[in-house]
């Protein structure tokens, strides 16, 4: 779910579009990632926007999708973190 990369930390999450709001919804333990809502639907990268804003706000950090663009599951690289402070913010 979070670990150590060169550039950063690769996030996991499984994302749910079209939510009432974009938020963190705990932890999907059969996928072995993170649940997040997003408000924005999945078209034309909609939701990928909405993930990198709420993810860089967050960690005060650059993010970028690595993996999973046009799926549900993505990896996110949280660059120039390490991963107790990514664990500390996402409060795990």
């Amino acid at each position: 779910m979070v670990k150590e990369s060169k550039e950063g930390v690769i996030l996991q999450i499984y994302v749910q579009p079209k939510a009432k709001r974009t938020e963190i919804d705990g932890i999907d333990d059969w996928r072995k990632r993170l649940k997040v809502k997003v408000k924005a639907p999945p078209v034309e990268g909609k939701a990928n926007k909405e993930i990198v804003k709420f993810f860089s706000k967050l960690f005060g950090a650059e993010v970028l999708i690595i993996r999973g663009k046009t799926g549900r599951e993505k990896d996110l690289l949280v660059k120039g973190l390490k991963v107790e402070e990514v664990k500390k913010k996402l409060g795990l």
